[in-house]
């Protein structure tokens, strides 16, 4: 499975970068065909609360790309919230898959 972090107008530091990769490598646990992984990060409205956005698009077998885009007051609580969102789509895929 690739990941790919996406940092849109900003310099992502090493930390941030491998903390995305090593939450997003966990999703292969639940689904085994995901082919790839990208987490966009960008930063919407500087000088608002909660502006760090993270968006996640999953690439699966034979099936339209899964989307998720959460905001939080960082970009690991974004992450975190982004790839829950990704967890409950590829369950429920899943679930369909297994109903027919």
């Amino acid at each position: 499975m690739n990941v790919k972090v996406n940092p849109v107008h900003f310099k992502a530091d090493q930390k941030l970068t491998e903390f995305v990769n090593k939450k997003a490598q966990k999703l292969e646990q639940y689904f085994d065909g995901l082919i790839s992984v990208e987490v966009t990060l960008k930063i919407d409205k500087p000088e608002s609360p909660k502006n760090k956005v993270a968006e996640l698009r999953l690439s699966v077998p034979s099936h339209d790309n899964l989307f998720a885009e959460k905001q939080a007051d960082t970009f690991e609580e974004a992450t975190d919230l982004v790839l829950e969102a990704g967890v409950k789509q590829l369950k429920k895929m899943k679930e369909k898959l297994k109903a027919k």
